[in-house]
């Protein structure tokens, strides 16, 4: 499984830098990092959507839309599948609950 993920991330550094009308990458590249988050965040709410409706069909695409945008969105920010990776093997065996609270989070 962690192969396709890393094909997929080498092939998105890859396109960031490519003409914009001849890839998605570079066109969402070019757009900036805020039209980047914009489009995670739709596919977050379109995943969203999918699950409360129970569709298995429709959440596994968006599933799959929002990893391939979470990834675009972590190369134009210089970060890795191995970042986000060793951060959660970093939290593995710590309570859910202590982790957040040591965030500060609500």
């Amino acid at each position: 499984m962690n192969n396709i993920l890393k094909s997929l991330e080498k092939t998105i550094v890859q396109r960031r830098s490519a003409e914009p009308d001849a890839s998605y990458v570079a066109s969402l590249t070019a757009k900036g990092r805020a039209k980047m988050a914009e489009k995670l965040g739709e596919e977050a709410v379109e995943a969203v959507i999918a699950a409360i409706q129970d569709d298995k069909t429709a959440m596994t695409g968006e599933a799959a839309d929002l990893l391939f945008h979470l990834m675009v969105l972590l190369a134009d920010m210089d970060l890795s599948l191995d970042d986000v990776t060793n951060e959660l093997a970093r939290r593995e065996g710590i309570s859910g609950l202590e982790e957040k609270a040591a965030r500060g989070a609500s």
